[in-house]
């Protein structure tokens, strides 16, 4: 590339790099943070060129872009020097913008959520009154949208005014493209022929009707049609950053002050971030004041029940939104679908309090209605009936009562008992006794038809009973009973007339149903003894087969004898295959019989003991005699191994203990039952008794047999360990410690092991628990204390003095006046003995 060609090049770039290194200073400003604190909701954050900001990006402008021209010239029509500094100040301060808005809508929405954590009673009784308010939950809602969106197309009818930016382009037969902002004296500037123009307080469509006029004027080519022909260029105008204008919301809203708006926003939207109207504020009547003249008004009730907004006005700056006390307000109680209260109109009825509410609740009762109404000096019921709703004045702090239906029947009959469907019946289709029979599709076979009631409720609801026998009712003998509102026809069964009857059995059968049906059974005729077995499951293999007795009452006993018999006892000798004899057979059981199968005298399931630790074969055993003993294991063990510590044996025996209060747990019963035998521990178990027993396994192994050889029983665990070489001291020792047993060392060798006691031992209540469990005290030999033997694996224990122990000053202050006592008292005797 030669030198010319490069200059040549590079003249085309220079106004451009020369533009840029102008705006520099302004983008400095636009992106600098600062330290100040955020503005306001809504007031752009960066700064704003004064003047015309407009750009034309269009490369095809009628008069086309002219070369070899001084920096600050070469530009397309409609820009200058600052519209690269403008555009971007301007993008930033709108997206700033956009979330201060945000910001402030958010803030705003959340007002009412924030001081609602913090309340105190009286706002607390505020905040109930307005929920019952109908349209105050709409404002209070915070899900609820209602600031329009941006992205939406430009309506013709907006007015035009300071800080709105402008976007303008005509395309066709001549193109370019500008983007303006009103200035604050309402003009856009258009370079560089069309000049200023006044746009502020106009539509988008009357600008667009003006800017035609003024580009035409200055050569921009086809923009009026001629001829009959239609226009060859298309100018169009459409909004692009928005302004903000500052509305003024006040009167009785919940948050009254300014707020900082979009320009399509409407007053809805101002009022519902002031919270809207309070507890006193009207829903009937907000008007929008402009220029100090009211240009609006708006009712919400219209929005809440037809989802219009007649008289919601586009707001512009300095707007006034002014909510004022409301006029008439009732509430609606009792069974409507929506109570709470409601503002109405000077000339609304009782009707349309109805239909703000919901209208009626299923179950109310619409003939009339209760109006409480609190005249000037006391209060006022009126009772207004369906007819009158319509036409029903209402007066501001009536309270309307919507009350339920009676819970009656105005037409019904019951019948009950021994009909095969029995339940509600209507009079008018069952009209007398035999019909309800007949609609109840007749009475069963038990039914007891020779006496039935009717229970009527009499007209002072006092209730008569008529007694009669249906059979001569169907037989004709008697008329027909006709019936009544709320009659009841009781038809008794022949089965509730009877006592229940059953048999029971007991004792040693497969009852697998015990726990639920404590062996009764429902009795039936011809049931036989063998029938009853069978019906209990069958014997036990423990079942004492050869006296199965049955019991029977004895009905015709000798009354007022003293040995007058009660019950009869049958003995049989059943077959495990519940035959009987030939003399025996089938005999037929009666109503309450009582079966008893016992136990077999000779029948015991084998039961087991168990081994742990030194034995050469530890384990489970089984006791073979009754009288089995601790020695008769350990033999049948193996006996002890060499390093068994006999002196530390001890018996873990288990019980099931039975509540004489409580109902037994039967499942419970079982689970510790089988623990029991099987020698294994299943946690803590409320009904068993668990109990270590110390036992003298040396002695017993030495003389068995003797008093110290315990009889085990079933789960007995016979634990033998290991045998220790420590004794453990513990308590009030000056250093507690494990000490190795020694082979003739004492008691207190072990505690000097541990230090020796301290000022605060108790000596003479001192210890000892052995290995095996048992314990052994120290005992008291005149003045000298006597204490136990010490076994391998014992532990000593030395427990702490109540009161402190005395230094050496009081020991011998307190033996001094002691000695003084005891001298004063022999004095007093030789001289009482001396006088006589």
């Amino acid at each position: 590339m030669t030198r010319f060609k490069l200059g040549k090049k590079c003249k085309y770039f220079l106004p451009y790099l020369l533009s840029f290194i102008i705006s520099l200073p302004t983008f400095s400003q636009v992106t600098a943070p600062t330290p100040s604190a955020p503005s306001p909701a809504g007031q752009p954050q960066g700064t704003q060129q004064p003047g015309n900001t407009g750009t034309n990006n269009s490369p095809t402008s009628p008069r086309g872009a002219q070369g070899n021209t001084p920096a600050n010239t070469n530009q397309l029509p409609g820009t200058d020097s600052k519209a690269n500094t403008g555009d971007k100040g301007k993008a930033a301060n709108a997206v700033d913008g956009a979330d201060s808005k945000d910001a402030q809508n958010s803030d705003q929405s959340k007002l009412n959520q924030e001081k609602a954590t913090t309340l105190t009673p009286e706002e607390q009784a505020k905040e109930e009154l307005r929920r019952k308010i109908y349209g105050y939950s709409i404002f209070a809602d915070k899900n609820l949208n209602t600031i329009p969106d941006f992205q939406i197309a430009t309506p013709t009818n907006y007015v035009v005014g300071p800080g709105d930016v402008l976007k303008i382009f005509y395309y066709n037969f001549a193109e370019a493209t500008y983007e303006l902002e009103v200035n604050r004296d309402g003009f856009i500037q258009i370079q560089p022929r069309v000049g200023n123009v006044y746009v502020a307080g106009h539509t988008i469509d009357e600008i667009r009707k003006i800017l035609i006029d003024r580009f035409s004027k200055v050569g921009v080519p086809g923009l009026i049609g001629a001829g009959g022909q239609p226009a060859r260029t298309k100018l169009m105008v459409t909004l692009g950053e928005l302004r903000t204008v500052k509305v003024l919301v006040t009167g009785e809203v919940i948050n009254p002050g300014t707020y900082e708006l979009s320009s399509l926003a409407s007053a809805f939207n101002a009022l519902y971030l002031a919270g809207g109207p309070n507890e006193i504020g009207s829903f009937r009547d907000v008007k929008v004041v402009r220029n100090g003249k009211v240009i609006s008004h708006m009712d919400i009730y219209d929005f809440l029940t037809k989802g219009t907004r007649d008289g919601d006005v586009r707001i512009q700056d300095n707007d006034n939104i002014q909510v004022g006390y409301y006029f008439k307000r009732v509430e609606m109680d009792g069974l409507v679908k929506r109570p709470g209260l409601y503002e109405l109109l000077p000339d609304e009825k009782l009707s349309d309090v109805l239909a703000y509410a919901g209208g009626f609740d299923d179950k109310a009762y619409r003939g009339r209605v209760k109006v409480e109404r609190i005249t000037s000096l006391e209060r006022k019921m009126f009772d207004v009936s369906e007819s009158e709703y319509s036409s029903f004045d209402m007066a501001t702090g009536d309270l309307v009562t919507v009350e339920t239906v009676l819970d009656r029947f105005e037409n019904i009959v019951t019948i009950e008992g021994a009909v095969f469907r029995p339940g509600n019946y209507s009079l008018d289709n069952s009209p007398s006794l035999k019909k309800l029979v007949e609609n109840a599709q007749g009475l069963r076979e038990d039914a007891f038809i020779g006496r039935i009631n009717v229970l009527r409720t009499r007209q002072d609801l006092t209730i008569e009973n008529i007694s009669l026998n249906y059979a001569d009712i169907v037989n004709n003998k008697t008329p027909d009973l006709m019936l009544t509102r709320l009659d009841q026809v009781v038809i008794p069964s022949k089965f509730t007339m009877a006592e229940v009857a059953f048999i029971k059995v007991d004792g040693e059968v497969n009852n697998p149903q015990f726990p639920e049906n404590e062996g009764k059974f429902p009795f039936t005729s011809n049931t036989t003894l063998e029938d009853a077995i069978l019906k209990a499951g069958g014997f036990k293999e423990s079942a004492y087969t050869a006296e199965v007795e049955v019991i029977r009452r004895k009905r015709d006993g000798v009354a007022g004898a003293a040995n007058a018999q009660i019950a009869e006892i049958y003995k049989f000798n059943v077959n495990r295959d519940l035959s009987l004899g030939a003399n025996q057979s089938n005999f037929v059981l009666m109503p309450f019989d009582h079966i008893i199968i016992r136990k077999s005298p000779n029948y015991v399931v084998q039961q087991s003991v168990f081994i742990e630790g030194e034995v050469l074969v530890p384990g489970e055993y089984s006791i073979v005699n009754k009288n089995d003993k601790i020695s008769d294991v350990i033999k049948r063990a193996g006996n002890l191994t060499e390093l068994a510590n006999a002196e530390g044996a001890t018996l873990l025996r288990r019980t099931i203990a039975k509540s004489m209060t409580e109902a037994t747990n039967y499942e419970e019963t079982d689970i510790a039952e089988k623990s029991i035998k099987t020698g294994t521990i299943m946690g803590d178990m409320a009904n068993v008794k668990e109990e270590s027993i110390g036992i003298q396994l040396r002695s017993i192994l030495k003389q068995p047999g003797s008093f110290e050889d315990l009889i085990v029983q079933e789960g007995d665990i016979i634990r033998i360990p290991k045998r220790l070489e420590t004794v453990q001291v513990i308590g009030q020792v000056l250093y507690p410690t494990t000490v190795k047993y020694g082979k003739g060392m004492n008691f207190t060798d072990y505690i000097s092991r541990s230090g020796g006691f301290t000022p605060q031992s108790l000596r003479k209540s001192s210890y000892i628990k052995y290995p095996n469990g048992n314990v052994d005290r120290t005992r008291r030999f005149l003045v000298f204390n006597v204490y136990p033997k010490v076994q391998p694996g014992s532990e000593i224990y030395v427990p702490q003095r109540s009161a402190p122990a005395l230094n050496a000053q009081q020991t011998i202050t307190t033996a001094t006046t002691v000695l003084g006592s005891i001298m004063t008292l022999v004095v007093t005797i030789l001289a009482f003995r001396t006088i006589n």
